[in-house]
């Protein structure tokens, strides 16, 4: 920038605000996305019934067995190409209708204890849920 040259002087000022409200606008903007989600995450996730998911494939449950704790809502999808149906050994919860490929079956457990269930279509597909009370207490189901 040169005496000489007063457009390039006014140019290069003019420069250097833009770049300088940018700046100022970006810290802000994410000065308020730290504070939003400082604040109202941790409301979506006290908010959030927890979940826990078992997949249904080639002829198993995935993970066999679930620890979960009391309150908690299990979803089991069936990944495989022919249904498969939920059903409790001691009749425990309603069995699911014969889930077709990428239909899902939810249950949410309220009362600890280890609950043994198998698919009803094909009973040696075997799995357990294990619901834990806030004191550990178990019992089978």
């Amino acid at each position: 920038m040169s005496p000489e040259n007063p457009m390039a002087f006014a140019s290069s000022k003019c420069l250097g605000g833009t770049l300088r409200s940018a700046l100022v606008a970006a810290a802000l903007g994410a000065a308020s996305a730290i504070m939003l989600a400082a604040v109202v995450l941790p409301g979506w996730a006290e908010n959030a019934a927890p979940a826990s998911t078992v997949s249904i494939d080639n002829f198993t449950f995935a993970p066999e067995t679930v620890t979960v704790k009391a309150g908690t809502t299990v979803t089991w999808t069936n990944k495989d190409d022919i249904p498969h149906g939920i059903a409790w050994v001691k009749n425990a919860f309603a069995k699911s209708k014969a889930l077709d490929t990428d239909d899902s079956y939810s249950f949410t457990f309220t009362t600890p204890g280890t609950y043994q269930y198998f698919c009803y279509i094909h009973p040696h597909m075997t799995g357990n849920i294990v619901v834990e009370a806030a004191t550990g207490e178990n019992t089978t189901r």
